[in-house]
């Protein structure tokens, strides 16, 4: 799906302010500022050119004016931006101007004027259609409406967890410009635990059809909704999760897996021990020279305190010789 071109990427989100529907048309007043629009500081556009540009700008220079007071933390220039950015490409546009207008907004932290600019097209079947859900998915995801995201989400897969698992949807942008995704049916599920549907969550992250360590760290996720499911097929998809783990030769998971193991099972089975589990458990910290999952085995269990101080006396500090924190010669 040819997606990312069109999708220039903003900043990171930021929390919007409702309502995002309103009159389109009406227009804005123009906010008064007295004083300079920033302060002066190295690397940021002068004042003067500022204006100028507020007021000459096209599209491109409006977006890295975005880009720059965001990064600065502008908040009355980020204003100014957002402000003329609603008028400057008045309605009707061609689909690549909407676009560029609705990044724009995002890059100047206004998602839901990014949706109003959105809203005021009506895209074509097809391709263009995509592109509209998926950059009015930005804006939604960015302005924190799960309940709108979930629904474009759904829109453009049908909710089917392949197209879920196949779309890459675009979250931010690398300072050298490169473009980090992520797969749709995470950030699906993630909307889907905010709106409290978590059986849904769990139905389809156990749908998934990644291997290694994101299937394991799906059926961990997966587990731990689960609540309503018999231990012994909970403990069954720990097993499976466990397998992926190793399969990754993703270790430190794999810890954290067999401890979530051990505590599935002695919580919800008053007097018993994972016996197995903390063998496991204990055999692959020694692997890995994991002397703290090995001490928060053992200090447990009373009769391997001798054990469990031995193991406290190798936890090294940060700032002993070795750790991150250790002073330089």
């Amino acid at each position: 799906m040819a997606l990312l071109p069109f999708l220039l990427l903003a900043p990171q989100p930021a929390e919007a302010k409702l309502p995002f529907i309103g009159d389109l048309f009406r227009a804005q007043p123009k906010p008064k500022v007295q004083g300079p629009s920033a302060p002066e500081i190295e690397g940021s556009t002068p004042e003067a050119e500022f204006q100028e540009l507020l007021k000459s700008g096209d599209l491109r220079t409006l977006n890295l004016a975005c880009q720059e007071a965001a990064s600065f933390d502008f908040v009355t220039r980020l204003r100014l931006l957002q402000q003329r950015l609603l008028t400057v490409a008045p309605p009707p546009q061609p689909f690549p101007v909407v676009l560029m207008n609705a990044n724009a907004l995002l890059s100047c932290r206004a998602p839901d004027a990014a949706l109003d600019v959105l809203n005021r097209f009506g895209p074509a079947p097809g391709a263009e259609r995509e592109q509209w859900l998926v950059q009015r998915w930005r804006a939604a995801q960015a302005g924190l409406h799960h309940a709108l995201a979930a629904r474009l989400l759904e829109q453009l897969t049908a909710a089917d967890p392949d197209r879920l698992e196949t779309l890459a949807l675009p979250i931010r942008v690398n300072e050298d410009g490169t473009v980090v995704t992520r797969p749709a049916l995470d950030l699906y599920v993630e909307h889907l635990l905010v709106l409290e549907r978590r059986q849904e969550a769990a139905a389809l992250l156990l749908a998934g059809r990644r291997p290694g360590q994101v299937a394991a760290e799906r059926l961990s996720q997966a587990v731990a909704l689960l609540e309503h499911l018999p231990l012994a097929e909970r403990d069954q998809l720990m097993e499976r999760a466990l397998d992926q783990a190793a399969a990754a030769q993703s270790w430190g998971l794999a810890i954290a897996l067999l401890e979530q193991q051990r505590i599935l099972i002695e919580s919800e089975t008053p007097g018993a021990v994972a016996e197995r589990s903390r063998a496991r458990l204990m055999r692959l910290s020694q692997r890995l020279d994991d002397a703290y999952s090995a001490w928060a085995i053992t200090r447990e269990d009373s009769e391997q305190s001798a054990r469990a101080d031995a193991l406290q006396q190798q936890l090294r500090s940060p700032r002993d010789p070795g750790g991150h924190a250790a002073p330089q010669p």
